[in-house]
C-alpha cells in the first residue's frame, strides 16, 4: 500500500530567514494524521537565507541526520564538534541525553537547502554520540546507497534505530529498485524531479510516501532527480 502525502499539504512556514516544510508534526504544527511514521519522527526541508540560522539549543533522545541539497551549513555543538555540512555530506548527531548545538548557513551570499531528519532511537538515555561523512556522486549515480544505517554497513553513518536510509541522484529513465527487509514499511522522499512509484505513482520534488506491506520499491526517475528512501522497522 502507497499514501502519497503531496508537497503543499505539508506544515508550511516563512520567516524571512527560514523556509521551512514539515512532512510531520514539529513545533507548532501539529497534524494528528502525520505525527510520524514508524520510527521516522522529523522530515523538515528548510531553506535558510545566507548569514541565518539556528542559535544554540539543545535535543535529547532521539538520532538527527542532517542532509544538504544545496549550500553549506555550519555546526558547532557541546561535544566540541565544529565543522561545515555540504552536499553529499551526511551528519548524524545522537542526541541521547542531552546535547546542545548552533546551525548557520555557512555563506555571507547563497542559501543553505537541507533536510533535517529524526529517527526514533532503540532505547534512551543513550551517551551522545556525533558523526559526519561524505558520499561522492558517483557513488549515489543511478543507484541507492546507504547512507545511514544501524551498524554503520558499507561505509554509512550508525544510528540507534533498526532503520536504514538511502540516497540516490538519478538520470531521467534511470530505474532503481530495493528489496525491503522482512515486515519492514518505507517512506519515500523527492528532494528534487520527479519519479514514478512502482509503475503507477508518480512523485515530484517535496512528495513523499508511506509504503506499507510491500517487499520490493522499484523508482523510475522521469526527470534528473535525488531521492531519499527509508526502510523503517
Amino acid at each position: 500500500m502507497i499514501t502519497v502525502r503531496p508537497s503543499d499539504a505539508r506544515g508550511h512556514f516563512d520567516f524571512g530567514w527560514l523556509d521551512t516544510r514539515h512532512s510531520f508534526s514539529f513545533g507548532s504544527y501539529y497534524d494528528a494524521a502525520h505525527d510520524q511514521f514508524g520510527t521516522l519522527r522529523v522530515l523538515n526541508e528548510d531553506r535558510v537565507q545566507p548569514g541565518q540560522g539556528f542559535g544554540t539549543h539543545g535535543h535529547r533522545d532521539m538520532e538527527i541526520l542532517t542532509w544538504i541539497l544545496s549550500g553549506a551549513l555550519e555546526h558547532q555543538d557541546s561535544m566540541g564538534n565544529h565543522g561545515v555540512i555540504r552536499p553529499g555530506e551526511a551528519q548524524r548527531m545522537s542526541a541521547g541525553t542531552g546535547i546542545r548545538h548552533s546551525e548557520f548557513n555557512a555563506s555571507s551570499e547563497e542559501p543553505v537547502h537541507f533536510l533535517q531528519i529524526w529517527v526514533l532511537p532503540e532505547q534512551q538515555n543513550l551517551k551522545p554520540g556525533y558523526e559526519q561523512k561524505q558520499f561522492s556522486e558517483a557513488e549515489r549515480r543511478n543507484r541507492l546507497r546507504l547512507i545511514a544505517s544501524p551498524d554503520g554497513h558499507d561505509g554509512s553513518v550508525s544510528w540507534h534505530q533498526d532503520a536504514r536510509l538511502y540516497d540516490g541522484l538519478l538520470a531521467a529513465g534511470a530505474a532503481v529498485k530495493l528489496e525491503l527487509s522482512p515486515r519492514h514499511s518505507a517512506w519515500v522522499q523527492v528532494a528534487t524531479g520527479s519519479i514514478r512509484l512502482n509503475q503507477g505513482c508518480e512523485l515530484v520534488a517535496g512528495d513523499g510516501a508511506a509504503i506499507s506491506e510491500e517487499s520490493l520499491l522499484n523508482l523510475e526517475a522521469i526527470e534528473g532527480s535525488e531521492v531519499l528512501v527509508f526502510d523503517l522497522a
